[in-house]
């Protein structure tokens, strides 16, 4: 592996965003639309995949790299930010969602992580962006956000968002953790994983939880967050109002000023 040697400052607290340093020539990759702001002298290019592995294999290794982000749900297209000046330069990417942003030097991880298939932000040039699929396929295509995963491969450092707080465990050779598919955010190679389906008609239909989770064994380490954004996004659509023209906080005092003032 060649990956470009980066530093990097995190900043903030619940909604954080990571600053990025280059030194000239050297580049970042970040999923389309991650970008806050960067200075003077940092030149954006949009290209096919991760622009990695795929680089020199031609136009037939390209159009592979970029169908494996069409499967795993992301945009066909990823941005790099190379730094064309002459001193340092910073390029800073924000988180999309309320949680944090977790730095992971892969080369600390024997040079590859997988993790949800939206948690990747952004990583040093070199890292290469691929998918990771289930084995079990016959549970794979039912477990929802357990199915396809991405892997992270390379020797750089690469950038992984999850949402509200951030656990990590580090499982003993054996140990087994259970997890609902939607909390779990990576692991190492290292750990053993399938999707499982809960026991127990009742419990499924009426335990308020998902039918899948995950089964995770060590040895290995595994992060974990506790509010997956499909979880955010399900609350926030069930306390939406549904009738229509009602996306105003009808039951607020402002909301009765509103309507008391004529305002459709």
């Amino acid at each position: 592996m060649n990956n470009h040697e980066i530093d990097y400052t995190l900043h903030g607290d619940d909604m954080q965003f990571v600053e990025v340093e280059l030194d000239p020539q050297e580049t970042v990759i970040a999923e389309a639309g991650a970008l806050m702001m960067m200075e003077d002298g940092i030149e954006m290019e949009t290209i096919f995949g991760d622009g990695s592995a795929n680089s020199n294999n031609g136009i037939m290794g390209k159009l592979m790299g970029a169908g494996k982000r069409l499967l795993t749900g992301e945009s066909l297209f990823m941005t790099t930010f190379t730094n064309t000046g002459t001193g340092k330069k910073h390029v800073s990417f924000a988180s999309p969602y309320p949680g944090k942003i977790i730095p992971m030097d892969l080369s600390v991880h024997n040079g590859k992580i997988i993790c949800q298939k939206d948690a990747f932000l952004a990583a040093a040039k070199g890292v290469t962006v691929g998918i990771e699929f289930q084995r079990k396929l016959g549970t794979g295509f039912f477990g929802g956000e357990g199915f396809i995963m991405q892997k992270l491969e390379g020797d750089g450092m690469t950038f992984i968002h999850a949402g509200g707080t951030i656990i990590e465990k580090k499982l003993n050779v054996g140990e087994v953790l259970r997890v609902d598919t939607g909390c779990l955010v990576a692991m190492t190679h290292d750990v053993d994983y399938s999707i499982e389906m809960v026991k127990g008609v009742k419990t499924a239909l009426f335990g308020g939880e998902g039918l899948f989770f995950a089964t995770l064994r060590g040895p290995g380490t595994v992060w974990i967050q506790s509010l997956p954004f499909s979880r955010l996004a399900s609350r926030v659509f069930a306390a939406a109002p549904q009738t229509p023209g009602g996306s105003r906080d009808e039951g607020s005092l402002a909301g009765g000023l509103f309507d008391l003032l004529g305002g459709k």
